[in-house]
């Protein structure tokens, strides 16, 4: 049944991709435009809005996606650990909302409180900031750090390299690169693939 239910998301995760659009979006090195989205709570937060960090951990996240589901808890650990230091996490949904109800707004809200989120869980209604961002997966992870007023993207790509089992995890591309950036070093893994559900773009 549960590679029923892999093979049954890699079709839908095709079929999406036939309707998606072509980005480049954000390289390590380039400078990110700020945002301005809704959270569950009905507050807007940018970057410019958290002004205590030193820098985020930005994941364009859903609530459907088995991806973005298993690694909800490590994005939880993520949050614990580096928003002490100066990096918390932002979590952004851009998906299609008309024809993913699990996407609406009260599921969000459900979802952030039964997992008990630690931060942000904001909503890209138009996909604008995904497109600029050029997130593709679910999830999709982009480290910033402040320079000045300056949001300067360091790293983007996957968590880490195991999805499936958090045990059987041996590159913490993320975190290897954050404790990188805190010991002031330079990001020696600036890129990788994401690996996730296609985000659902409007069509």
């Amino acid at each position: 049944m549960k590679h029923l239910f892999f093979g049954l998301m890699v079709i839908a995760t095709l079929i999406n991709m036939a309707f998606t659009y072509t980005s480049n979006g954000y390289e390590p090195g380039m400078e990110a435009v700020d945002f301005n989205l809704k959270n569950i709570d009905g507050s807007m937060v940018s970057m410019t809005s958290m002004a205590d960090a030193k820098g985020f951990i930005i994941v364009f996240t859903c609530n459907e996606c088995p991806f973005a589901r298993k690694y909800e808890n490590r994005i939880i650990a993520l949050d614990k650990k580096y928003k002490p230091q100066g990096y918390p996490v932002i979590a952004i949904n851009a998906n299609d909302t008309f024809n993913y109800p699990e996407e609406v707004h009260k599921e969000k809200v459900k979802r952030a409180n039964d997992k008990g989120y630690t931060f942000p869980y904001l909503t890209d209604e138009t996909q604008n900031v995904a497109r600029t961002f050029g997130a593709m997966k679910t999830p999709h992870m982009f480290l910033i750090q402040k320079e000045g007023d300056k949001f300067i993207v360091k790293y983007t790509g996957g968590i880490d390299n195991n999805f499936e089992n958090v045990d059987k995890v041996t590159k913490k591309y993320l975190e290897n690169g954050l404790d990188e950036l805190i010991a002031g070093k330079d990001i020696t893994v600036k890129t990788t693939k994401a690996v996730g559900c296609m985000i659902k773009w409007v069509q």
